[in-house]
């Protein structure tokens, strides 16, 4: 068999270490993530117009659900880090997971229609929190820091994220244009939602074992990236060490990093927004533009920035960086939304600005994970400790609160709103509800994220940053001989 050609560096300087293999398989492993938050996504217009529930005590048990998840995260980062697999710290839990997500998955949509409103809420309340608080977290935290552990280079990390997000779009994409209109053509029930079920928890449960099977953990202690077919024992044993850092110092630690802390608060804000993105969809075509089927045109258009976004976000992020990439269209995404506000019942003005709208978010949604794990260097040239799990788990914390509210905000306003699912014409107030979720908050959100990410400088510093630790390893090699 002929030897693998050298990688070579990045244009940092930074050893590479991922094939082409290795992008399309760390990539699948997005798309049973993604499932799972789309189809919870869905969830609050499920358990209205499928079930017959009252929005607004569904949006109050999805957060409860959320706040579970939040605290998980940060269980799960240290139960992570303090792991001794022979398979690494991340890996094996992709494994352990594939067989709960095929269950839940299903058991989300399987609600006893005719039991009483209190077993159906306690039913909710219990498969919410098994499928977000427990099998979502124990997926998600170890592949948002397989990241940091697989290379690290800036630029392979900018790749990662490009083919994760892509992956986790088509799968987003999927249920956000056809859930509906696919369940309506299967009848439209409870059962059609409980059917398509299936069919995703099976593509989940395949995804989760390819991702087990391809995953490599490459980067030891020391921050140095090796491929993983020329590692010998001893470098698999240094790889799998972690510093011995209490959760409450680590926590310290992270909010000491002003670039995680920047991140945590994008990445809020951005959960916020795709909760809103992901839940609302269904509503505006129904009640605004007339026809919940509509929400298949909506996304159909959608691919096409979806697609120009994916295609564009590698040259961009190489030419500008990740930083100034995802500020640009931080303002883009803001100027859509200004015009969707003067033009609200428009059809056209809804395409138009959804598509810019679904472009902006491309970016961020490839690039945030390589800009938190970034942090991890931050972390160890600032503070000697790496901290790969609870950089990932508390981050995650944040973006779990933040998209558990953003969802329970549409539960909320159309609660408030005086919305009823079995009321022929809804009260006119609910259509301020619909464009406070689907245009208003957006807009704020983009305009936050915009003065967060001019403060993110990190980008800069990071080539001296990986300089300087280079140059502490080798005096540290140089004392020990």
């Amino acid at each position: 068999m002929g030897k693998k050609k050298e990688l070579g560096v990045d244009r940092m300087g930074v050893q590479k270490s991922m094939r082409k293999i290795d992008y399309f398989g760390d990539g699948l492993g997005q798309i049973p993530l993604n499932i799972m938050s789309g189809l919870v996504g869905q969830l609050t217009y499920f358990y209205t117009e499928k079930v017959g529930l009252a929005a607004g005590m569904i949006g109050t048990m999805l957060l409860v659900a959320k706040l579970f998840d939040a605290v998980t995260d940060l269980i799960m980062g240290k139960i992570m880090d303090a792991g001794h697999s022979p398979k690494g710290k991340c890996r094996p839990w992709f494994l352990r997971m594939a067989i709960p997500t095929l269950v839940m998955i299903v058991m989300m949509f399987t609600v006893p229609k005719n039991a009483g409103t209190g077993f159906q809420m306690g039913y909710i309340l219990v498969t919410n929190i098994l499928l977000s608080a427990v099998i979502y977290t124990a997926i998600a935290i170890p592949y948002g820091a397989l990241m940091a552990v697989r290379t690290a280079s800036s630029e392979e990390r900018g790749k990662m994220g490009t083919f994760r997000a892509a992956f986790g779009y088509i799968a987003g994409m999927f249920i956000a244009i056809l859930l509906v209109p696919v369940t309506n053509m299967l009848g439209g029930d409870q059962a059609a939602w409980i059917k398509l079920a299936v069919i995703l928890a099976v593509i989940s449960f395949v995804s989760l074992l390819v991702l087990y099977k391809v995953t490599k953990e490459n980067v030891t202690k020391d921050n140095v990236t090796v491929e993983a077919t020329e590692k010998d024992e001893n470098t698999k044993t240094e790889a799998e060490k972690e510093e011995d850092v209490s959760f409450a110092e680590g926590l310290k630690l992270l909010f000491k990093n002003k670039y995680w802390v920047l991140m945590l608060i994008a990445n809020m804000l951005m959960s916020i927004s795709y909760a809103l993105s992901g839940s609302g969809g269904t509503y505006y075509a129904k009640y605004i533009l007339g026809n919940d089927n509509l929400v298949a045109l909506l996304g159909a258009v959608g691919l096409i920035p979806t697609f120009l976004g994916f295609i564009l976000v590698g040259p961009l992020a190489g030419k500008f960086g990740m930083t100034k990439t995802t500020l640009g269209c931080a303002a883009l995404g803001a100027a859509a939304c200004v015009v969707r506000a003067f033009t609200p019942y428009s059809i056209i003005s809804c395409i138009l600005g959804g598509a810019v709208t679904t472009f902006a978010t491309i970016p961020m949604m490839c690039l945030f994970g390589a800009m938190v794990n970034n942090c991890v260097e931050y972390n160890e040239w600032k503070f000697g400790k790496r901290m790969v799990g609870m950089t990932n788990s508390a981050s995650s914390f944040g973006t779990k609160v933040s998209g558990g509210i953003g969802g329970s905000l549409i539960g909320w306003l159309l609660g408030a709103a005086g919305y009823n699912a079995a009321l022929a014409v809804q009260p006119k107030v609910v259509d301020t509800a619909i464009f406070a979720f689907s245009i208003y908050i957006p807009l704020a959100l983009f305009i936050g994220l915009i003065i967060l990410l001019r403060m993110y400088d990190l980008e800069k510093k990071y080539p001296e940053i990986m300089a300087d630790l280079q140059a502490r390893r080798a005096e540290k090699k140089a004392e020990e001989q």
